[in-house]
């Protein structure tokens, strides 16, 4: 599904050039459930940016499915993520006025689907992580853990085969952290891949592959299982 070779990405920051990424070599096939670990300043997030379609790389050949994006502009790699992946972030980017139902039903609109086909599936993907008591619901009436569940159906009402997670569990206490991870377990079951960056080795463990990264460099790839 996912395959990077010899990625690079630089940034220009005054008249240094700072190199995040120093040719990078991954393969993760549909279905796996792959957790990215490295100290901050690695190059991790980058390298989620560039396989979650948010950034391209500065040299390097990436192919989604057969389809090489490495190189594709801002609309075509808007296309690529909406159709096959979707986000979670640490800071669960909710609207603060807005119930969990409009929430997830957001991008369904930028999709293009008419309000009764959002609303029914939207409430669908909040069904599936158990919050279908709550559809009515603004952020400041969830808990964190709530709030980190609606972010979840967010990114799964357009029907991802791939979920990126960005620290999914960085705000969360131990045990709304450790109902999250249920949640992906359950999503990777069905057959979505998952890919999580993070810091925590508890959470990577979940994990049926970790890569580690250290100074833009791949250094080590470990089966979990």
């Amino acid at each position: 599904m996912i395959e990077l070779e010899r990625i690079t990405k630089s940034y220009e920051m005054g008249t240094q050039v700072v190199h995040a990424l120093r040719g990078i070599n991954l393969r993760i096939d549909e279905g796996e459930y792959v957790a990215i670990m490295g100290p901050s300043g690695s190059g991790k997030s980058t390298l989620m940016n560039i396989i979650g379609c948010l950034d391209a790389p500065t040299a390097g050949r990436y192919t989604l499915d057969d389809i090489d994006v490495s190189h594709m502009t801002d609309d075509e790699q808007a296309r690529i993520r909406n159709k096959r992946i979707g986000f979670v972030f640490q800071q669960f980017n909710l609207l603060p006025r807005t119930t969990a139902l409009k929430q997830v039903s957001l991008p369904l609109m930028y999709a293009g689907y008419g309000r009764a086909a959002r609303n029914k599936r939207a409430a669908a993907a909040l069904a599936s992580v158990g919050l279908d008591d709550r559809m009515d619901h603004k952020p400041d009436e969830l808990s964190g853990g709530q709030q980190q569940r609606v972010a979840i159906a967010r990114a799964l009402a357009v029907e991802p085969n791939i979920i990126l997670a960005d620290e999914p569990t960085g705000a969360l206490d131990t045990a709304s952290g450790g109902e999250l991870m249920t949640i992906f377990d359950e999503l990777n079951a069905q057959g979505i891949t998952i890919i999580m960056i993070t810091h925590d080795p508890e959470v990577a463990a979940q994990a049926k592959r970790t890569v580690r990264i250290r100074d833009g460099v791949i250094n080590k790839i470990m089966n979990c299982e």
